[in-house]
């Protein structure tokens, strides 16, 4: 069997300096993106935090139906608080209910992320009337 060697001469492909270049520029134009999408990236994530009110919102009407009065305990609502980001889960928002009497309830969603990084967390809240608003903006 003969085996063929290459021919001398040049081989295709690219070298060192092209590549950098090409990475400078992918490194530019995600820094000219990214500002633009921080907003966007903020606003998908508090959709969490409206929807975990939500849930909230429900389990406190039954608990409500059920015992005459709203409760100021997750657990008794039954009410699973997911593991946070910050001890290595997937949860963004902290749930907490602020305030609980027999007619009326409070809750939070306070985010424990700064998501675009200018110190301010963001805060939503739900009350007994099913009234979500967002109280901070991040």
């Amino acid at each position: 069997m003969e085996r063929k060697v290459p021919k001398k001469g040049n081989l295709n492909g690219f070298t060192l300096p092209e590549l950098l270049v090409v990475l400078v520029i992918i490194g530019i134009l995600l820094l000219i993106a990214l500002p633009n999408l921080m907003p966007l990236i903020s606003k998908a994530k508090s959709t969490e935090a409206q929807m975990q009110l939500s849930h909230l919102y429900t389990l406190e009407k039954n608990y409500f139906y059920m015992h005459s009065k709203y409760s100021n305990d997750l657990s008794t609502v039954d009410f699973i608080q997911e593991k946070l980001v910050t001890q290595g889960g997937n949860a963004n928002y902290q749930i907490t209910i602020t305030e609980a009497t027999v007619n009326s309830f409070k809750a939070k969603a306070t985010s424990v992320v700064d998501f675009n990084g200018d110190g301010t967390f963001n805060v939503w809240e739900i009350d007994q009337e099913n009234k979500l608003a967002e109280t901070i903006k991040d």
